[in-house]
């Protein structure tokens, strides 16, 4: 609708003329969500680290979530969130004892 007064920058989150928001824009506006609706402070960046914790919690494979957050290599995503692998392993290990070594040793 601005035709050649929109500044088409490619971001998805600009101003409705297409200017970039001020660094800190979506921060301040975090924060005064949190305070109004009386909840705990975290930075908004920490919300990036639950969503990868999550995907790599809820099975999502390290690569696919290493392209969403846009890290330039798997091994960087590997790397942050390996706690959240090593739970994973112990889950794993886990299932196998229950599913596995449990029914070997009653069928012997």
């Amino acid at each position: 609708m601005l035709g050649t007064a929109y500044n088409n920058s490619g971001h998805v989150c600009c101003k409705p003329d297409g200017t970039l928001y001020s660094p800190g824009y979506f921060s301040k506006k975090f924060k005064n969500f949190l305070k109004v609706n009386k909840l705990p402070h975290i930075r908004l960046h920490d919300l990036r680290h639950s969503n990868a914790t999550l995907m790599l919690k809820y099975g999502v494979q390290p690569k696919v979530a290493s392209t969403r957050l846009g890290h330039s290599s798997i091994a960087i995503t590997l790397d942050l969130y390996s706690h959240v692998l090593s739970d994973m392993q112990r889950e794993v290990a886990n299932k196998f004892d229950a599913g596995f070594f449990q029914k070997l040793s009653t069928n012997l």
